[in-house]
């Protein structure tokens, strides 16, 4: 896991690149990589790669970044360079059958076999990749700069294009060290936080600094053209299970593949540790992996606002890793240790986001225990149907569909009846008016703030520009396109395509990388999706929900887990914010006063004050 940058000119210019700029971006990512650096420019001094490492595969020299290919299995190959931030689970496999193929390795790294990998199959070579990955691949022989993103977007790439000068960096902050770049901040962006809880790709907080998309490779030439090829899809990869003929369930079948998954998910020259709360997800990953690799690490986090209460997961956890022969961390925090914590959070909080603090937190104490790798359980929910989204938006859109059949203009009952909602749920004004659509339904169920609330924070013609922006019907759409039949496939689009991806995802890799531990999530895989999608869309069934994930340990998860209310890594922020002055009085309150002010919108504007973008 690392940071990389790239400065690249691919058009015909004389312009030096300026490797301070290029090195000061670098270094403001040390936290990403504090185990070295390295830095690679070409002869002809248009393009320049950095790298910082966090060593977890390939130890010591032998995993150098930047990292060259010369002369490789093929001779017209002259010269092939690569900045890479990830980790390749078959890379084992993929070095053995490119041995077959001829190739000669150097080292034992993931890194030199994603070179050989490209030097024997060229582009489109990163359908063969099984992990997560974001990096800069440039290609002298062939004039090409490749910037390539996992299928899943679990790890990120941003970048800034102007006058054919390319600059890439694995965080959107470490681009503003650039003088070249604008620091001016983006509406519809922030629309998307305030709405959506984070920013929708391919939008950043800054106006001039974009992601690349997750599933896509961006290719420039030295002609000045650039094209992007979107290589994966959540949403086909969900048509095609829901059009595929799905026989009785194996469950054998099933446990081989996710065991599987887990193994690939431990290859490391490093200890791997469990994130472990009181759920089904962390709880059976703790279990497959306890299978495969005895006496595993595992932390728990315990709140002492939660102490004795439901909400309180330390209990249930002991009692899992006891079952599982982990050694067990268990750290308790106070709202003390968040405040005195949260001038480190929000610096490293690489994009706005109304979540993440938990992660934060369990990072630090890992990071405490010198781990360098934590598996996390992000995308059971989306992928095995745990939220409650999967039932309740379904249950919701059908009663709507009655009651809209007496009311036929919901934007004029939202309109009169948003008074009567103020101060309990100024959301649910809007059920009739984005009750036509499962997808609507669902942003109003996950929504931090409904769109037309928007202009009690901006004001009415910011808002209506900001929203133009964003374009939340081309997000809902992109994500659940219409060509989707079932409501479990188009609710896991939404929660995968959206939540995970812009929030949950992007919050696992600032806040670990803040606490320079890499976090895994097994789930969140393409090559287990492509065997499993078709199984959980023709068998999830409300009543069982994520229980068949349960049966796949040895011994299966226990009652205690599987039986308990879904609490995951809450926190308690609403009293964390209030014991303090300084959030419990924040001028967000007076701005949100048109609505309610929970805790997630009063965060939400203290985020984006943060950030500057108010």
């Amino acid at each position: 896991m690392c940071g990389i940058v790239g400065i690249i000119q691919y058009k015909p210019q004389s312009t030096n690149i300026d490797i301070e700029e290029l090195l000061l971006i670098r270094d403001s990512m040390e936290k990403r990589g504090p185990d070295g650096a390295g830095l690679w420019v070409s002869k002809d001094n248009r393009v320049a790669l950095a790298h910082r490492r966090l060593e977890i595969i390939g130890l010591g020299e032998q995993g150098i970044q930047p990292m060259i290919l010369e002369n490789g299995c093929s001779s017209q190959y002259v010269q092939v360079v690569i900045t890479y931030n990830g980790e390749i689970y078959n890379y084992k496999e993929l070095r053995a059958e490119l041995q077959t193929l001829g190739h000669k390795f150097k080292s034992n790294t993931d890194t030199e076999v994603i070179l050989h990998l490209y030097e024997e199959f060229g582009e489109g070579f990163q359908t063969k990749l099984r992990g997560m990955f974001a990096f800069i691949l440039v290609d002298s022989f062939r004039s090409i700069i490749l910037l390539v993103r996992d299928p899943l977007g679990i790890k990120p790439l941003y970048y800034h294009d102007e006058n054919g000068i390319l600059t890439v960096a694995s965080q959107a902050k470490a681009l503003l060290k650039s003088k070249r770049i604008s620091k001016r901040t983006d509406d519809g962006a922030l629309a998307g936080l305030f709405i959506f809880g984070s920013i929708p790709e391919p939008l950043t907080a800054w106006k001039e600094i974009k992601a690349v998309p997750s599933g896509a490779v961006l290719k420039f030439n030295s002609n000045g053209e650039k094209q992007i090829d979107h290589y994966f899809s959540l949403a086909t990869e969900i048509k095609n299970a829901e059009n595929l003929i799905c026989s009785e369930f194996n469950l054998d079948l099933f446990r081989t593949e996710l065991i599987e998954d887990i193994k690939a998910h431990m290859v490391s020259d490093v200890e791997v540790g469990i994130f472990l709360s009181s759920g089904i997800d962390s709880t059976s990953i703790l279990g497959m992996a306890s299978n495969l690799v005895p006496n595993l690490n595992s932390i728990t986090l315990g709140f002492k606002d939660f102490e004795g209460l439901h909400s309180d997961e330390v209990p249930v956890a002991i009692q899992v890793s006891e079952l599982y022969g982990s050694r067990n961390i268990v750290r308790r925090i106070s709202g003390n240790d968040f405040i005195n914590n949260l001038p480190k959070i929000l610096s490293d909080m690489d994009q706005p986001s109304v979540d993440g603090v938990n992660t934060w937190l369990v990072a630090n104490v890992a990071a405490e225990l010198d781990l360098k790798v934590a598996l996390s359980g992000i995308g059971g929910d989306e992928f095995f149907g745990g939220y409650s989204t999967f039932v309740n938006v379904p249950s919701m859109l059908r009663k709507i569909n009655l009651v809209k059949k007496i009311f036929k203009n919901g934007e004029l009952i939202r309109k009169l009846s948003a008074p009567l909602f103020k101060n309990n749920n100024p959301k649910a004004a809007g059920i009739l008016e984005y009750g036509d659509s499962l997808e609507k339904m669902w942003l109003l169920n996950r929504c931090v703030m409904a769109p037309w609330e928007l202009a009690n924070v901006l004001g009415k013609e910011r808002a209506n520009e900001a929203l133009k922006e964003l374009n939340i019907d081309g997000i809902l759409n992109t994500a659940s396109p219409l060509n989707l039949k079932t409501e479990i496939g188009k609710i896991s689009a939404l929660e995968g395509g959206l939540y995970m991806k812009n929030q949950l995802l992007r919050d696992a890799d600032w806040a670990g990388m803040g606490n320079s531990l890499e976090i895994r999530v097994p789930f969140v895989d393409s090559f287990l999706l492509s065997t499993l999608l078709t199984r959980l869309i023709h068998h999830w069934a409300p009543e069982t929900k994520k229980n068949i994930l349960a049966q796949i340990p040895s011994p299966f998860v226990p009652d205690s887990v599987v039986n308990r209310g879904k609490t995951g890594f809450s926190l308690p922020m609403e009293k964390w914010i209030s014991i303090n002055d300084e959030y419990s009085s924040w001028k967000s309150c007076k701005a949100l006063s048109n609505s309610k002010c929970t805790w997630a919108r009063r965060w939400a504007y203290v985020i984006a004050d943060y950030f500057e973008m108010i």
